[in-house]
């Protein structure tokens, strides 16, 4: 992105305020892979929600279909998306990362360009919820995640439970030792599989031991709720309460996370949330469980935001093919 297109950006957008008799001025920011942010600052007094009423009229005079406003700290944010986004390539990030701690999760890249990961057994995250509509990007970045996991945690250190009830986001990942069974694909036999890891995890509880991890990754959720749901309620609700002292962690995705599709206990013990673009200010406050997030304007395709402890950083997902995540198998196993 040249500079003198970041100064024509930024000069509209001050026109367009002083335009309202908004006083205004750009005076920091960030080139994103998928978007360009903005900083502004606005004089005392001038009330934010009048500088959010101007979304549309700023992406019109920019010539793009939309842009997202928001306040960060004293701070108004306008992001604009780019014509010639970048994809970040997972295996490009993984080998720029020097070493991965244990338990360690890629996500993406961070508004600032620098790698952003997930410790998965630390205190804070234990489990984590993944949402977004269908486009979002949920499975990639499962795929992502696992991948990530596998490549840098033994089998002695970690193994995985995958269910996939769509039988299609997972296939590329059949091949991995870390998986204490095949990917499982039948809603009724998941069932029995999270009813064995409740097992699992009372015996560890017994027994005081919490090694190796266990990581069960669900890629929709709303799929097995339809086969038996009251039972898979159960089975989460005692995992997410409970599974982080016997090291038994979940990460689960669906398109709505409703109290009716998730369970009201697991959704309050998911205190980590990957949120891809969903359809309605509605569904991005059901989703990030924050008003005004912006969920509903992110762009699809990876483009996501991580809420914790009502923070959000926006970050954009790494992506890998099959392909590539075959070879990279290929190549941990020779080593």
């Amino acid at each position: 992105m040249k500079k003198f297109q970041l100064d024509r950006q930024a000069d509209i957008i001050e026109s367009v305020l002083a335009a309202h008799k908004i006083e205004g001025r750009v005076w920091g920011g960030a080139v994103t892979p998928r978007f360009i942010r903005f900083d502004v600052t606005t004089s005392v007094g001038t009330r934010v929600q009048k500088v959010l009423a101007l979304r549309e009229e700023v992406a019109m005079r920019l010539g793009v279909p939309d842009i997202r406003v928001y306040r960060k700290g004293d701070a108004i944010r306008v992001e604009v998306p780019r014509t010639d986004a970048v994809t970040v390539r997972f295996e490009a990030l993984y080998k720029r990362i020097k070493r991965l701690p244990p338990m360690t999760a890629i996500l993406g890249v961070d508004e600032e360009g620098a790698p952003l990961l997930l410790k998965i057994s630390s205190p804070d995250i234990a489990h984590v919820l993944v949402a977004g509509s269908t486009g979002s990007g949920k499975t990639m970045l499962l795929k992502t995640m696992v991948l990530s996991l596998a490549l840098t945690n033994p089998i002695y250190q970690l193994r995985l439970a995958l269910i996939d009830p769509k039988s299609r986001g997972f296939a590329a990942l059949a091949a991995l030792p870390h998986l204490l069974r095949p990917i499982e694909t039948d809603a009724e036999k998941a069932v029995k599989l999270l009813e064995g890891l409740v097992i699992e995890m009372e015996r560890r509880d017994r027994m005081h031991f919490n090694r190796p991890a266990i990581v069960i990754v669900i890629d929709e959720l709303a799929d097995l709720r339809m086969v038996a749901g009251k039972r898979v309620e159960t089975a989460l609700t005692r995992l997410t309460q409970r599974g982080r002292e016997a090291g038994i962690h979940v990460i689960l995705a669906t398109q709505r996370p409703a109290s009716a599709i998730v369970g009201g206990m697991v959704k309050a013990n998911l205190p980590v949330r990957l949120v891809g673009s969903v359809a309605t200010p509605e569904d991005a406050k059901v989703a990030t469980g924050v008003a005004g997030s912006g969920a509903n304007r992110l762009r699809g395709r990876g483009d996501f935001l991580l809420v914790a402890r009502q923070e959000m950083v926006r970050f954009q997902a790494a992506y890998v093919t099959d392909q590539t995540i075959r070879r990279l198998l290929l190549e941990a196993r020779g080593k």
